[in-house]
């Protein structure tokens, strides 16, 4: 494992897809990730995750053409009828770093990306410029091109088209008490907590525009990591088939200092694998306080 990268630092995210061949063409030639690596999923690797039934499916390894360390899975499987985005707990968005959002707009018409909310930009948030988009297997994604610098936060600018994913955003039916694991158990900081009309939760739920959402930030001093979200009641755990991976926004995989420290309950015992986003470290995954699936990879 590299030493440029810092604990907690965003890994990796892997998502279900109905296609491969559609979601590689939108993710290479649309988004302009690189395709490292195709093959099946590793039964041993399936089973770490606790969802064997997804051993041997077709898979893709991406990254960004900046060459940047952060992962992208691709694992192909079908999308369960009654799945539903931004309704149910678990890791509800990727937010990937852009080099032009507004360029990318115009990219994402012919792709199977469907967009959710149009980029804008806003004179009392010079910060930055978001889209949010759904692909095909129901994961969301925000594109986010950085204008500036954060109080408080650092906020990276983007090399390549589409280049790391920044933050992952977790649904949570508590959003204190999984802002209290993150903190004690994976031993990162609490920042700030706002509270916003957040128009995705509120469309999805049907809620009137101006229903407020929590949603408290996790980071590493000023490195941004997850936000969390507080879901309301009408939310529900995240249908699976057959015990396959979850849908959309499947699993996300952060580095930490030592596996050992962290006292986790792990899915299956930490073990070292040779292939990114790993690259001989020891890797073991848990579920979070949502139930979401969190892969830790060792920097030791």
């Amino acid at each position: 494992m590299s030493a440029k990268v810092s604990h907690g630092a965003i890994l990796g995210a892997l998502s279900c897809v109905p296609d491969l061949d559609a979601a590689l063409a939108d993710y290479c030639g649309v988004l302009g990730l690189e395709c490292v690596h195709r093959g099946v999923l590793d039964p041993e690797l399936a089973a770490s995750w606790g969802y064997a039934a997804s051993a041997g499916r077709r898979m893709a390894l991406l990254r960004p053409a900046s060459g940047f360390p952060c992962w992208y899975r691709l694992v192909e499987q079908p999308v369960p009828p009654d799945y539903r985005p931004t309704r149910s707990y678990g890791w509800a968005s990727f937010e990937l770093t852009v080099k032009d959002v507004f360029e990318l707009r115009e990219q994402v018409r012919d792709s199977t990306f469907t967009v959710l909310g149009e980029p804008k930009e806003i004179a009392a948030i010079p910060f930055f410029v978001a889209m949010q988009a759904l692909g095909s297997g129901g994961e969301m994604l925000y594109f986010n091109e950085t204008r500036a610098m954060m109080p408080g936060t650092d906020l990276p600018f983007a090399v390549s088209r589409a280049d790391q994913v920044f933050i992952v955003i977790l649904a949570a039916p508590d959003r204190q008490a999984a802002t209290d694991w993150y903190r004690d158990r994976l031993k990162l900081d609490e920042a700030d907590t706002f509270r916003i009309p957040y128009s995705m939760i509120n469309k999805a739920f049907a809620q009137p525009d101006d229903t407020l959402t929590a949603l408290t930030m996790i980071q590493q001093g000023r490195m941004p990591i997850v936000e969390i979200d507080e879901y309301p009641a009408a939310a529900r755990l995240r249908p699976c088939l057959d015990g396959s991976l979850p849908p959309g926004n499947a699993l996300v995989t952060l580095a930490v200092r030592s596996l050992d420290e962290l006292g986790l309950d792990w899915i299956v015992a930490p073990r070292p694998r040779a292939e990114a986003p790993y690259l001989g470290a020891r890797a073991a995954t848990v579920r979070g306080p949502a139930g979401e699936l969190l892969e830790l990879v060792e920097l030791a």
